[in-house]
């Protein structure tokens, strides 16, 4: 047996519509848990989402006989976190059973804050929501996103993302074909994407991969220029330290050593002190 959603309010539950969120917060997951608030309190587009979830059921079991399983709601939220963050189950039991705002969102009240998931339980439900179930319900969020910043369903949408800098052991020349291999790729997928979607307006796709392949190339021989200058540098280093080498050990040795020829023992003792 499985509900959409338990719409009766438990004791000191509080209502999804009502939870607050830091305005400040520059995480991922209050800006996801924000887009299943404004789900949740639009009437259409909850009846849109819930309808597809009920493809999670099989066509030959009876909801509502059986045992009781996870709310789809539930399923829902944390499968939709799951794939849109890209974590494993451990991460995502850790995020179920400790993050407040999000239990919040899950329906859990002050009575029934000690209940914590268990691993297998995760496992078992959220594998049931399918990228193929996202793919269908970000269609519909989708459709939502459109009629609140008033577009129409054929206008074009703008993204943005946040990028990084990982530090890694990569070395020249390694590091460099990799970001240029790394950039290429993605000019390409974006090219792949527009054509599918009919987007005609990006076009400079096999220009900006040849501006970039030059970019590589510049930064390639100032690398190599680079590697030249340390490695004369290293020479010169080198070849300062041979030569103090050769004037300071000389001065070092016995001054007898130049009648190494003879033993010490047959130079006479009034030639000893000034050998």
């Amino acid at each position: 047996m499985r509900k959409i959603y338990d719409m009766q309010l438990k004791f000191g539950q509080t209502p999804i519509g009502q939870i607050q969120f830091d305005p400040h917060s520059r995480d991922e997951i209050p800006k996801l848990l924000r887009g299943f608030q404004g789900i949740w309190c639009d009437r259409k587009t909850r009846d849109q989402i819930f309808k597809c979830l009920s493809e999670l059921i099989p066509s030959n079991i009876n909801p509502k006989n059986g045992r009781k399983g996870m709310d789809l709601w539930k399923i829902f939220v944390l499968g939709s976190l799951r794939l849109n963050s890209n974590w494993d189950y451990d991460k995502l039991l850790e995020i179920a059973n400790h993050h407040d705002i999000l239990r919040q969102i899950l329906g859990h009240g002050t009575m029934d804050a000690d209940y914590r998931y268990a691993l297998q339980t995760l496992k078992d439900n959220i594998a049931l929501f399918t990228p193929e179930i996202l793919d269908k319900t970000n269609q519909i969020v989708i459709g939502y996103g459109h009629e609140i910043v008033g577009k129409k369903p054929e206008d074009p949408l703008n993204g943005s993302c946040d990028s990084f800098v990982g530090k890694t052991d990569a070395h020249f020349p390694t590091d460099i074909s990799l970001l240029f291999d790394a950039v290429r790729k993605i000019i390409s997928i974006i090219m792949i994407i527009c054509t599918h979607i009919d987007i005609s307006e990006w076009r400079q796709g096999k220009h900006l991969i040849r501006k970039a392949k030059s970019f590589y190339r510049e930064a390639q021989q100032l690398k190599r220029s680079s590697s030249k200058d340390n490695a004369k540098k290293a020479e010169r280093e080198r070849l300062i330290i041979c030569a103090h080498e050769a004037y300071i050990v000389p001065e070092r040795k016995p001054r007898f050593s130049v009648l190494q020829d003879q033993k010490f023992s047959e130079i006479p003792l009034s030639l000893r002190g000034i050998c």
